[in-house]
């Protein structure tokens, strides 16, 4: 049962720019947001979910896939609670369901790159036309 849900997905040309959300679901409270690190991640058709990009819990900290640096961007509102990617100069290649997820952790500066989240959402599809 997907905790997170996403939003944002949705068909594009190249070179074009989205940005996708992240939140608790279904009773899923990420309070305080202040705990929680957060990574996306995404699965195109016929291959394995990659990672995409990750933030510590206070933001201090970011790392991105070589195929995302430069143009995709990981960000959190503690405000809003809420995680966000910024996706811009879009490829085809980048078409994919993405998938965000968050770990509570007490480190301040861990990022996770693998797929040792405890709570996921249940993908939205990024479609990238050429």
């Amino acid at each position: 049962q997907a905790q997170l849900v996403e939003s944002g997905g949705g068909l594009v040309q190249t070179g074009d720019s989205l940005r996708l959300s992240c939140a608790g679901s279904g009773g899923t409270y990420l309070s305080p947001f202040s705990d929680y690190a957060m990574g996306w991640f995404r699965q195109a058709p016929g291959k394995e979910r990659e990672f995409v990009a990750a933030i510590s819990r206070y933001g201090s900290v970011t790392t991105y896939a070589d195929s995302v640096k430069g143009r995709f961007t990981i960000s959190k509102d503690y405000n809003k609670v809420m995680g966000y990617l910024q996706m811009n100069s879009l490829q085809p290649e980048d078409t994919a369901v993405y998938y965000c997820a968050a770990e509570r952790t007490e480190s301040t500066r861990r990022v996770i790159t693998t797929n040792n989240y405890d709570l996921w959402g249940q993908g939205t599809q990024v479609t990238v036309a050429s």
